[in-house]
C-alpha cells in the first residue's frame, strides 16, 4: 500500500531515497531527535503518526533513524516499509527489564534470538520457526561495545504484547500461565524482556535484511524480589552510541 502516487509508504511518511540503507530503530519518536544528533548533517524528513524519521551521514554513508511505537505491530510496519524504500541493515535501540540477577539497571543486552511469546511473529511464520538476530549485527554490536567499555550481556530476550501482563502477572486471567511461563524464561536463561525484537526478526529474516536489537537495562524485577540493588535507570546513551558505532563497523 502506498500513501500517494509519488511512492511514499502509507504509514511512516517516506519515499525511496529519503533513508540510508542503515537505519536506527528506537521505539519512541522522541528519541529519534537525539539520536541524529551523532550523524552528520541529520535533516528530518517525515514525521507521522509514531514514525518519526531523521536522515543524515556516518562515515560519508547515508543512514537514518525511524521510529516505531510501541510492541509488534507497529515495528512490523516500519520495518516492512523502511524495507521498500530502501533499508538494509537494522539496528533496534531500546529499552528493557533485566531477568537473570546478574543484568543490572544501567547495563545493555545485546539479542541473539526472541522468546516469540507475542502476536505479530506468527502471522509471519509458524511459531517453530525461531526468532534469531543476525550475526553480523551481533558481532558488531558486540565489537562496539567492547570498544566503548560498557557492561553487556550477550543472549535470548522474551518479548510480550502486554506490558502489564509482566509486571503484574498475578492479576490477570490468564495468571497461571503467565507466571508459569516466566519461570520458564528463568530457567532458560533469557536475560531480558522487552516487546518488538522477535516481531523484527521474523519480519527480517521474510524480508532478507539483517536485523539485531541493543537495550538498556531499566530496572530488573528479579533482582528487586531478591532485595538486592535495583536503581531504575532511564539515560539510553550507552545503547545509542554503541548501535552508531556498530554501524560504522558495518559501513567498513
Amino acid at each position: 500500500m502506498k500513501y500517494s502516487s509519488d511512492g511514499t509508504q502509507y504509514h511512516i511518511g517516506i519515499k525511496e531515497g529519503d533513508i540510508g540503507e542503515y537505519v536506527i530503530l528506537p521505539g519512541d519518536p522522541k528519541r529519534c531527535e537525539k539520536i541524529a544528533k551523532y550523524f552528520d548533517n541529520p535533516v528530518l524528513v517525515a514525521d507521522r503518526r509514531e514514525f518519526m524519521t531523521y536522515t543524515g551521514y556516518l562515515n560519508g554513508k547515508k543512514v537514518s533513524v525511524t521510529s516505531t511505537g510501541i510492541g509488534g505491530p507497529s515495528a512490523s510496519i516500519a520495518l516492512e516499509e523502511l524495507v521498500k524504500t530502501g533499508g538494509k541493515y537494522f539496528i533496534r535501540v531500546g529499552t528493557c527489564g533485566g531477568m537473570q540477577k546478574e543484568v543490572k539497571s544501567g547495563d545493555l543486552v545485546i539479542a541473539t534470538g526472541a522468546i516469540r511469546m507475542e502476536g505479530t511473529s506468527k502471522e509471519y511464520a509458524p511459531i517453530e520457526y525461531p526468532a534469531v538476530a543476525d550475526y553480523d549485527i551481533i558481532t558488531a554490536l558486540k565489537t562496539s561495545a567492547d570498544k566503548l567499555g560498557f557492561p553487556h550481556h550477550i543472549g535470548v530476550v522474551q518479548c510480550k504484547d502486554a506490558f502489564y501482563g509482566q509486571h503484574n502477572p498475578e492479576l490477570m486471567p490468564v495468571s497461571y500461565e503467565l507466571e508459569n511461563k516466566w519461570q520458564a524464561w528463568l530457567r532458560m536463561g533469557c536475560l531480558a524482556s522487552e516487546m518488538e525484537s522477535a516481531a523484527l526478526f521474523i519480519a527480517g529474516s521474510f524480508l532478507k535484511v539483517k536485523v539485531g536489537s541493543i537495550f538498556l537495562v531499566v530496572a530488573n524485577q528479579e533482582r528487586e524480589k531478591l532485595g538486592l540493588d535495583n536503581p531504575v535507570v532511564h539515560d539510553t546513551d550507552t545503547a545509542i552510541k554503541t548501535a552508531v558505532e556498530a554501524i560504522k563497523i558495518l559501513i567498513k
